[in-house]
């Protein structure tokens, strides 16, 4: 894994500093994202991987694939990455052009995990609250954990907020056993 990071991070850097060049932050960002889903689908994965699809298939495939989301400079970034047989690390460009452009725009992602579903009006309060405690904007995303059995997670990149009933019976356990 880290090693496809590394092999990745000079693509999504050079990616990065083109977009920002030319003003298309944002615009990339959602195509670099198709991008890297088109890549992770497990049929283009076998194709990636296959030695009898030649390198013109995969980059048909790929514009194929994303049909008109993806302009000319990308296509062309397809077509690079299928030259230097590096299409298989798109899922790992987009996440590495992400966190760039999050870093750019002052905003982390925050994983909000709680023991049930939360709706978008409660994560829009929320938001501010974890902004405060991690000092940063952050784009939230929830997800659901029944484990949790009540409250919260917050994961903003190394770091952890743990509100829920789970992380403080773990608390509670290890207090006992020391």
């Amino acid at each position: 894994m880290a090693e496809s990071v590394t092999i990745a991070r000079p693509y999504a850097e050079a990616l990065f500093r083109a977009a920002k060049e030319s003003g298309n932050l944002a615009k990339w960002a959602g195509q670099v994202a198709l991008l890297g889903q088109v890549a992770a689908n497990p049929e283009a994965c076998a194709a990636i991987g296959d030695p009898n699809v030649a390198a013109p298939q995969l980059v048909d495939l790929f514009r194929s694939a994303c049909g008109t989301a993806v302009d000319a400079e990308l296509s062309s970034f397809i077509q690079l990455l299928s030259d230097n047989d590096r299409l298989g690390l798109l899922p790992e460009i987009a996440g590495l052009y992400e966190s760039y452009k999050q870093a750019e725009e002052g905003t982390r992602q925050a994983e909000i995990i709680s023991a049930f579903p939360i709706d978008a009006a409660q994560v829009n309060a929320l938001v501010p609250q974890l902004e405060s405690v991690f000092k940063t904007r952050l784009e939230a995303s929830v997800s659901v954990d029944p484990e949790l059995i009540g409250g919260i997670k917050v994961v903003v990149g190394d770091q952890m907020l743990d509100a829920s009933v789970r992380g403080k019976l773990d608390a509670m356990a290890t207090a006992l056993n020391n």
